[in-house]
């Protein structure tokens, strides 16, 4: 089967003349591989030798090793090369000016996951930012959206609910790469910087991450496979209650539950439509870590059946709707602090807009929530394609 040729092989295969003679700099992290599950930096410093200088790792650290929000890494130095390596989730989370005095070129490979929550991209915007002050180029190469670039779900992120999880009005499930989202926020966002990418070849829209031919490598610790990828743009709002997410078990987002809940009557309450391309199996599973650490939670695996026809985002919001409705009395949304912000409420953080949070407890229809942002996603669909590659 043919498969997609990423951004960094690319690049190594045929490097753009100006880059002759530039310093790098490499935001990375263990999914940043190549062929034969080669490191980026290796092959990097393999193929340019003598100029990577200086590594930049997101959330989770350089290894991956941090498990949940607001859990920093430390600066270090890379023990294969010996090259300063500095947390961009650590002491700071914007890199500063010193950071960026041994480089040139910052050259970016990181897997997105598709989801506009997810914090990776966010410090892609901060690291443009401070590129373009400090006269520095940034090279973003491009990598799959595993969760595909044809369906873009939910409305968009209220500027007053910008945050670390989200600094630009997009959609939950953007349907785009990280080098689209590059050129997003540098034209109709207005960074501005110096930017260029390397597109991936044998990539299309339509495509879900297994058939890239690509090897699945964790981004960060609690998206294993790519099916937990799949469902993550919807899952990933149980982070915002005390509904388990599945941390702390082998399936994370995959599975979610709580001790409390009454699986029967919050299945009774999922209309058969939002389960198009899943089914949802009733389990019980007992976390060894984050909520409900040590206590039986009853709850549903979700078994993506059809990843074509699978709205993630939907889902989860009929979801929380049913859990809301059916346990009043023991659902609760979680408290802050989450992802730096110590008095918004994570769930309004997550969903970017506290007023969806409302309309859920009031139990509106998720039907009716749909129909309320599709002018604004359509627009934001027709305005994306001013970016897209492929």
């Amino acid at each position: 089967m043919p498969r997609t040729h990423i951004g960094l092989e690319r690049l190594l295969a045929d490097p753009p003349p100006w880059l002759a003679g530039q310093r790098l700099g490499l935001l990375c992290n263990p999914a940043s591989v190549g062929p034969g599950f080669r490191h980026a930096r290796q092959l990097v410093d393999q193929r340019f030798p003598g100029r990577l200088r200086v590594l930049f790792s997101p959330q989770h650290g350089f290894h991956a090793e941090k498990q949940d929000n607001m859990i920093e890494s430390g600066d270090l130095v890379d023990p294969l090369l010996g090259l300063p390596v500095f947390s961009l989730y650590g002491a700071t989370r914007v890199p500063t000016r010193e950071m960026f005095a041994d480089l040139d070129v910052l050259v970016v490979d990181l897997q997105d996951v598709g989801t506009r929550v997810y914090t990776f991209v966010t410090t892609l915007s901060y690291c443009m930012e401070t590129a373009r002050d400090c006269g520095k180029r940034v090279l973003v190469l491009d990598r799959p959206n595993p969760v595909g670039g044809d369906c873009v779900e939910g409305g968009l992120l209220r500027p007053e609910w910008a945050s670390f999880v989200g600094r630009y009005p997009l959609p939950m499930r953007h349907g785009l790469t990280v080098a689209e989202l590059a050129r997003l926020f540098n034209g109709r966002f207005g960074i501005g910087c110096e930017l260029e990418v390397v597109p991936m070849s044998g990539w299309t829209r339509r495509m879900r991450f297994p058939e890239t031919g690509l090897p699945w490598v964790a981004p960060s610790p609690n998206l294993p496979t790519p099916d937990s990828a799949l469902v993550y743009p919807g899952q990933v709002l149980w982070e915002g209650t005390n509904v388990s997410e599945g941390r702390g078990t082998t399936q994370p987002f995959e599975l979610f539950g709580a001790p409390y809940l009454d699986v029967a009557a919050v299945a009774a309450d999922l209309p058969p439509d939002l389960l198009e391309g899943a089914v949802l199996r009733p389990v019980a599973f007992e976390p060894t870590a984050g909520k409900w650490q040590g206590r039986c939670c009853r709850g549903f695996q979700i078994h993506v059946t059809d990843p074509q026809r699978l709205r993630p985002y939907r889902l989860t919001l009929g979801l929380l709707r049913a859990i809301v409705r059916r346990h009043p009395g023991e659902f609760a949304w979680r408290p802050p602090p989450y992802e730096y912000e110590f008095e918004k409420l994570p769930i309004d953080l997550l969903l970017g807009d506290a007023d969806l949070r409302r309309r859920l407890e009031a139990l509106e229809p998720i039907a009716e929530l749909e129909r309320s942002w599709a002018t604004e996603r359509d627009e934001f669909v027709r305005m994306a394609r001013e970016v897209t590659l492929y």
